[in-house]
């Protein structure tokens, strides 16, 4: 955890965003690394592309999710429980981020105030990164195998 925890502030350092985070994250369990996977997940930063929208921390989690359970072949399909582990993730984050910041926008949970992001971010990833793990290996995944 206290490894994961500063290899996310390293990330972060580095300027990659709370949906890359994740999925560096992920790739890096597997002992993979996917420079196109990152870069394409710089799309959901800033909660879609800086709008503020959903945020970066649930679609980089819902993404993590699919890493591991996704179709990536025309041979593979997803995994029966794909959806239902994104879900089940998406209920879990709003329960903890909706009541607490109003919603589960960026917007909401950062407002205006960017120099808040830092703090509250880290924390958001932390507990997203460690709940899709738990969703992960309660459906039978090993963390270290991708697909």
């Amino acid at each position: 955890m206290m490894d994961e925890l500063l290899r996310m502030l390293e990330l972060a350092g580095q300027g990659f965003h709370c949906s890359q985070i994740l999925l560096f994250l992920g790739l890096e369990a597997q002992g993979k690394q996917n420079p196109d996977l990152i870069r394409a997940m710089s799309g959901l930063a800033g909660g879609v592309g800086f709008s503020g929208d959903i945020c970066g921390a649930l679609t980089g989690g819902a993404c993590l999710l699919g890493l591991y359970a996704g179709k990536g072949t025309p041979e593979e399909e997803d995994h029966p429980r794909l959806n239902l582990m994104i879900n089940e993730l998406v209920e879990w984050f709003s329960r903890e981020y909706a009541e607490r910041c109003g919603g589960i926008r960026c917007e909401d949970i950062i407002g205006d105030d960017s120099g808040k992001q830092s703090a509250i971010c880290s924390g958001i990833v932390t507990l997203t990164y460690d709940q899709v793990k738990t969703i992960l290996l309660e459906n039978g995944f090993d963390l270290s195998e991708g697909r």
